[in-house]
């Protein structure tokens, strides 16, 4: 498999002296060619900055771009071989849909007709036939979306860059684009580099996932074991729910000096039964789970139950068991004492 992209020691330091902002910090990264590679942070990690330097919108302070096997670091946006998506789309208000897509060919000189045709056909890509003659302000945001996503497509570009291209969706639509984006990646074989501070975005649709804090990498690995063997405690912590203990208290209770649980991972038992006993401090209730939160000598626990297996969540001040498999606990680095 090809190299799409490739970030050698790159880092990005805004302002000076005591102003200095170091918004990326000597980050060293390869994206395979054809494979969907999401970036997730919460905000002022760096991935949106990481990301506008492979676009070209923003010049590393130090280090190496590489696209598709040319170095780039210096090279303005429209001689690279990307596209980009933003959140707000960026259509132009005065311009029929067709326009709008055919854009990027517009400015190669593309025969009208020509481009025209080739804009029809990304918008049927998009399941958007038929819409050509309408303007921007017409669409519902979904459909916006896609007029973004088919302008960007267009140009068939090595690397397409997303840049939270679903943050401004309802739910219900997010989750509907966030299958029908993957599903595009996978027919086109187009490299996508996705950017989300959402960890149930990055976990459905990416194959690898970079997990940015601080302007550096803590993780790169496949979503499966970003969240079964997160690297770190920021890791485990920002990609889903857990329980993390450090020094003596992890140590009483699984025996090492950094640990998490996942909350699915913990059973919950009848008094007196289990490996410890913790107070029942609240019960929420989310559809197709609940979660107890617990105290355990001064510790917060969170366990995650099937209502289907109980159907009656414990009351509040109530004492339980907690048990779980050895598996279910994992080591972690970079957690304090």
């Amino acid at each position: 498999m090809t190299v799409a992209v490739v970030l050698d020691g790159v880092s990005c330091v805004f302002g000076s002296g005591a102003q200095t902002v170091r918004a990326v910090d000597r980050v060293d990264l390869k994206i395979e060619g054809g494979e969907f590679f999401t970036l997730l942070g919460p905000s002022g990690s760096g991935k949106t900055t990481c990301l506008r330097m492979i676009g070209g919108f923003t010049l590393p302070t130090s280090g190496r771009i590489h696209i598709g096997g040319q170095d780039v670091t210096l090279a303005p946006p429209y001689a690279r071989p990307v596209n980009t998506v933003f959140q707000d789309y960026a259509l132009f208000p005065h311009m029929s849909i067709r326009d709008n897509v055919a854009y990027g060919l517009m400015v190669q000189k593309v025969a009208r007709a020509e481009r025209h045709r080739r804009a029809e056909e990304m918008l049927e890509l998009v399941r958007l036939p038929g819409v050509g003659e309408r303007r921007p302000g017409q669409l519902s945001g979904g459909q916006r979306q896609r007029v973004a996503l088919a302008r960007a497509l267009i140009n068939q570009p090595q690397v397409l860059l997303l840049d939270e291209p679903l943050g401004a969706l309802d739910l219900k639509l997010r989750e509907q684009m966030q299958t029908e984006l993957k599903a595009l990646q996978r027919q086109l074989g187009i490299t996508f580099l996705f950017i989300t501070h959402d960890q149930h975005e990055a976990l459905s649709m990416s194959d690898r996932i970079g997990v940015f804090n601080n302007g550096r990498l803590e993780q790169v690995d496949a979503p499966t074991a970003i969240y079964n063997r997160p690297a770190t405690r920021f890791v485990a912590e920002f990609v889903g729910a857990a329980n993390v203990f450090d020094g003596d208290r992890a140590l009483s209770l699984t025996g090492l000096p950094s640990a998490m649980l996942r909350p699915e991972r913990i059973r919950l038992l009848p008094d007196g039964e289990g490996q410890i006993r913790a107070t029942v401090t609240d019960t929420q209730y989310f559809g197709a789970f609940s979660r107890v939160h617990l105290d355990w000598q001064g510790a917060a626990i969170a366990v995650d139950l099937n209502p289907e297996q109980h159907p009656q969540l414990p009351l509040r001040g109530s004492t339980v068991g907690l048990r779980w498999a050895d598996d279910a606990v994992h080591p972690l680095a970079g957690a304090g004492a």
